[in-house]
């Protein structure tokens, strides 16, 4: 199941049923999960853990060096990658930039050609990172969220569970949780096909969307509403919208367009 021409460090840890493809280079720092199939001409070095049932394509590089000038190539750093991942060809994902530190995509995650995952970023669970996607360093993703095609996202930033952004946009705010984000730095409305496809009942798809109203539509400024929403009354989907607001990084949140309007 691998393949001759594979080079794979002495101390690298392999599973059973695993499949590594020519020319693909493991570094003796990796492990790697049973059922897992590695492609041809992929890279897997430092301190890499792959847990079961991933796919990995071809021509991949985990695990290298992060573009950060200030790095010291002693530090010890890693990746860390659930199980039952889809990782297409030349996507790239960088170890952490801090000794210790880790970048960690969790599982049944779907990354399609060329994604970038820099340094530190944290990915939940069954995340579907179109083609091209940028994700710079210490970017988080909540859980089922969308990422559309040739998107960039700055780093130190955090996208909220249930997103979905349209490809060829660009965001350096906080995207709240279950909201469709475009252009730059732009929130349109709440991604009420997700949330019911992600089984959420009438009732809590209501509550999202009174949260929504309070937060962009109430006239009221983001303080002004996180206030407001203190004095009223909400269940878990609510309150964890509200605490996403509330510990926004110092760039806030994306703002509020309707659509067809224009800026000033």
């Amino acid at each position: 199941m691998i393949h001759l021409t594979a080079i794979i460090g002495s101390g690298a840890k392999i599973g059973a049923n695993v499949e590594i493809g020519p020319h693909t280079l493991i570094g003796g720092s990796v492990t790697i999960g049973d059922d897992t199939v590695i492609g041809a001409n992929a890279v897997i070095e430092g301190e890499v853990t792959i847990g079961r049932g991933n796919r990995i394509g071809h021509g991949t590089m985990i695990g290298g060096a992060p573009q950060d000038v200030s790095f010291m190539e002693k530090t010890r750093s890693r990746v860390e990658i659930g199980d039952r991942n889809l990782i297409r060809e030349y996507c790239t994902i960088h170890r952490g930039t801090i000794e210790g530190s880790a970048t960690k995509i969790g599982d049944e995650n779907f990354l399609m050609v060329g994604a970038h995952v820099g340094h530190n970023c944290v990915v939940g669970n069954k995340v579907i990172i179109a083609n091209n996607v940028l994700l710079g360093g210490y970017v988080s993703i909540d859980d089922q969220t969308f990422l559309g095609g040739g998107t960039t996202f700055h780093q130190n930033m955090r996208v909220g569970r249930l997103v979905m952004v349209q490809g060829s946009s660009a965001f350096s705010k906080d995207l709240p949780p279950f909201t469709l984000a475009a252009e730059r730095n732009t929130v349109f409305g709440l991604n009420i096909i997700g949330l019911r496809r992600a089984g959420f009942s009438a009732a809590q798809r209501d509550e999202i969307k009174r949260a929504f109203k309070l937060l962009y539509l109430s006239g009221l400024n983001i303080r002004q509403a996180l206030e407001r929403s203190r004095e009223m009354k909400w269940t878990e989907v609510g309150r964890k919208f509200f605490d996403f607001v509330q510990t926004a990084g110092k760039r806030g949140i994306c703002p509020y367009r309707r659509h067809g309007s224009t800026e000033d």
